[in-house]
């Protein structure tokens, strides 16, 4: 079948609104580079919008009807937003799910200490990264301490211009002869991947005191805080467009922010130019959800009842909680089954880009590619599609229908070639409700690295085709 390039179809009208969707996406990167900054940016996008928070509708004893747009927020890591549709929800929603954690750094609980005169930040690493890559980098630290007396303080260090960053250092190439011929996996240690913050003793004091004695002046921060802290260091820097031509964009956290990015904003609309989902018969549904590189696990991620809750409350402030005949009278359990059965889901998550570099990994006809649309990936799992989601092909023939319908450049994929490894996401989560589930995102060249490349025209078609979802699929 023949690839089409999503660049070939635009005129210049569609271009400018590339451009301007390019920096607002780069924007919201630039906001939340940590889980817990790119929900709150999302909220404030939400917010901005007219959406109102449901825990609050909740305490006020208010009710939903067809329009209107609530959110909720849950331990400011994980968020839901909803487009109240016409139809019953007991009828299903139309539901884009994407993760908005991304693999990085953490600092463990005890982690400052002082070595050969230098101040260093001990570090546990989070999801699937390669070691290498984060050595000799200029990173920042990101993230919130709170206090035995339960008030916070908000780090964000390294980002400004005027900022100072950080770095894990490496060994010199005069001195690396030897590990040289060892394994990556061995001589990248990563109890020694530990982040270089202080290196200035000041009068009596030793180095650790000296930076001990700024965490408590600038952020009234004591060493015993840290026992209470989220910590995370990601990369520093905004990010960039990519390319002599600037068809692309460079940033840490494009799997899965890209997606979360395009979902959100496809919900939300774009003002007079675009209304959203404004309108549509089933009620749509933003999930961005927190945890997903590391299996799904905890309160705020997708293993987790979070979202279950949510549509229950919505279900109940819609008035559908109840029947109003003897012969509608079915328990409220069994009307929250029946909605999210009923749902359909897009699985927003990002594939691997076809990589000429490593053309051994992929298999081309089955590989998505930069600027060939928006992705969809009917199976993932690994080896004999292991832990994979398989989406039914009736599913599939409607995704189909609805993008060609709405001029959606669109690609088909699978995560490398058979037996090369494998992925997944959270799709099999939301498909145990027995819903349809597909994934469907970006495709990303460097998946995983510190810097991620994406198309800016992929993102303009993932809004394309997670707006006509929202509206069409039923």
């Amino acid at each position: 079948m023949e690839r089409k390039n999503a660049w070939n179809f635009y005129n210049e009208q569609d271009l400018a609104a590339v451009e301007e969707l390019s920096i607002r996406y780069r924007r919201f990167l630039d906001a939340g580079k940590t889980e817990r900054e790119c929900a709150a940016e999302s909220v404030r996008m939400a917010r901005e919008a007219g959406y109102r928070d449901l825990l609050q509708m909740i305490h006020q004893g208010a009710s939903l009807k067809p329009g209107d747009k609530v959110y909720i927020s849950f331990m400011e890591k994980s968020a839901a937003f909803f487009r109240i549709g016409t139809e019953p929800l007991e009828q299903g929603m139309n539901i884009i799910g994407a993760h908005i954690d991304s693999p990085r750094l953490d600092l463990k609980q005890v982690p400052c200490y002082e070595e050969a005169g230098n101040v260093y930040l001990d570090t546990h690493y989070y999801g699937g990264i390669k070691k290498y890559q984060w050595f000799a980098l200029p990173l920042a630290l990101h993230g919130i301490v709170v206090r035995k007396d339960g008030t916070w303080a908000r780090l964000s260090v390294g980002e400004k211009e005027d900022d100072p960053v950080f770095v894990i250092t490496d060994l010199l190439p005069h001195l690396g002869r030897e590990r040289n011929e060892q394994k990556v996996k061995d001589f990248f240690d990563a109890e020694k991947m530990d982040l270089l913050i202080g290196n200035r003793p000041v009068k009596e004091q030793d180095v650790k005191q000296h930076i001990l004695e700024i965490l408590s002046e600038t952020y009234q921060i004591q060493e015993e805080d840290f026992l209470s802290a989220e910590l995370e260091i990601v990369p520093a820097g905004r990010a960039r467009e990519c390319g002599l031509d600037r068809s692309m964009v460079l940033s840490y956290g494009q799997d899965d922010r890209s997606c979360a990015f395009a979902a959100l904003h496809a919900l939300l609309g774009d003002g007079d130019k675009e209304p959203g989902t404004q309108g549509c018969g089933r009620t749509a549904c933003c999930l961005l959800v927190d945890k997903e590189e590391t299996g799904s696990n905890g309160a705020t991620g997708m293993k987790s009842r979070f979202f279950e809750n949510a549509a229950a409350e919505i279900l109940a402030m819609t008035g559908e909680a109840f029947g109003k005949t003897p012969i509608q009278e079915v328990t409220f359990d069994l009307r929250l089954r029946r909605a999210l059965l009923h749902s359909r889901m897009l699985s927003a998550d990002v594939s691997a880009a076809y990589d000429p570099a490593f053309e051994k990994y992929f298999e081309k006809k089955n590989s998505a590619y930069l600027g060939n649309g928006l992705v969809f990936n009917k199976y993932s799992g690994s080896g004999g599609k292991s832990g994979a989601n398989d989406a039914n092909p009736e599913y599939m023939a409607k995704l189909r229908r609805i993008m060609e319908e709405h001029h959606v450049t669109f690609q088909t994929a699978e995560l490398g070639a058979v037996d090369q490894g494998g992925g997944g996401t959270i799709a099999y989560i939301m498909a145990k409700y027995g819903m349809e589930v597909i994934d469907c995102g970006l495709a990303v060249l460097s998946m995983h690295a510190p810097w991620e490349a994406t198309s800016k025209a992929d993102l303009y078609e993932a809004v394309k085709g997670y707006r006509a979802f929202y509206k069409k699929m039923l």
